[in-house]
């Protein structure tokens, strides 16, 4: 079987792989106190253009959502997001059993947009019985979106004068920023998402790491007393070196856009396959994800060898699914499935 359903299947690169296993026996600091960590924080900052961010180190995407809006909102508080969220869709309601209701928006194509907000908030503002409903306080988006989607920096812009100007935080779910940093269309940087966000975390459990996510805290408020909050979340890892070594390999030396550019070159073929076989898309992308349309006949001649991931249905004879590349596909990989699709479709 060859594996396209995610982009996590593999173990981690080599290069971090060889890194954890010399330092393997060194004694550090623990709780992410230690040398690696605070270098990594710096090849990071350096990236964000700014001294002043504080950066956090925690396993994956769910505890680090989780522990992120648990830091930021009060009891009464939710956070805005697209109806197709992670923290909506794939979370198994952790963020609501953390207190704070996830208030979604529709949304086609994984974005929300400065309007929506806007319209979100005013909406309970001016309702005469706001102080009995959740108070919208966070705005929640990913880049790239769960249907592989981008935020141009226009939109980007857009959506943090909103949620500026009604004292909304603006976070942005960084899972795979990777694949969207070397998207063809993309004009957003880590810099940019420093300069216009309260918080964002970058992936590393996507995108060539065994685990791990960086959270990056723009706003000062928030970086108060947030080590408490990891704590008390359960994600405070003892041996926080093993985070640190990590997101250092995978920032030194270009590591982190090069694998992920890897994976973004892949997507591009298998998506020029489909376009020269005129096969439509549920949503198009320029990322690591592809959404085609297929007949369910192919789908089922492709599942005796590929596994993908079901989408949706679209009509009787079609479905949408999900093809996604990784830092690790194989190019053959992708020759083979390229291939295999000339011949069914």
């Amino acid at each position: 079987m060859i594996y396209f359903n995610c982009d996590y299947n593999e173990g981690a690169h080599e290069k971090i792989l060889e890194r954890l296993l010399s330092t393997n026996r060194e004694q550090t600091e623990g709780y992410g106190c230690d040398a690696y960590c605070s270098r990594a924080k710096e090849l990071i900052l350096e990236q964000c253009g700014t001294k002043e961010a504080a950066v956090h180190f925690l396993v994956g995407g769910t505890q680090t959502n989780a522990t992120v809006i648990a830091a930021a909102l009060r009891t009464y508080q939710g956070v805005i997001a697209a109806q197709t969220a992670h923290i909506a869709v794939h979370e198994t309601g952790a963020i609501e059993s953390g207190g704070h209701k996830v208030l979604t928006l529709p949304s086609k194509d994984g974005k929300i947009t400065a309007e929506q907000v806007e319209t979100c908030h005013q909406a309970h503002i001016q309702d005469e019985s706001h102080e009995h409903m959740v108070q919208p306080k966070m705005v929640y988006i990913s880049q790239p979106t769960e249907l592989g989607t981008l935020y141009s920096l226009a939109e980007l812009q857009a959506i943090s004068e909103v949620c500026k100007k009604e004292q909304l935080l603006l976070y942005v779910d960084g899972a795979r920023l990777g694949y969207g940093l070397a998207a063809p269309d993309n004009d957003v940087t880590i810099a940019d998402l420093a300069r216009l966000c309260d918080v964002f975390y970058i992936g590393g459990t996507k995108v060539g790491a065994l685990f791990g996510e960086a959270v990056v805290i723009v706003n000062p408020f928030l970086q108060e007393d947030f080590r408490y909050v990891i704590k008390q979340q359960g994600g405070m890892l003892a041996k926080g070196r093993l985070l640190g070594i990590q997101f250092l390999t995978l920032f030194e030396d270009d590591l982190y856009l090069q694998l992920s550019e890897h994976a973004v070159k892949l997507a591009e073929q298998i998506r020029e396959t489909l376009y020269a076989k005129k096969v439509p898309f549920l949503v198009e992308n320029r990322t690591n994800q592809i959404f085609p349309i297929l007949p369910d006949e192919v789908l089922e001649e492709l599942s005796r060898k590929y596994s993908y991931t079901y989408q949706e249905r679209i009509d009787e004879a079609h479905s949408a699914v999900r093809f996604c590349t990784g830092w690790a596909t194989e190019p053959s990989a992708v020759e083979e499935l390229c291939a295999d699709l000339k011949r069914l479709c």
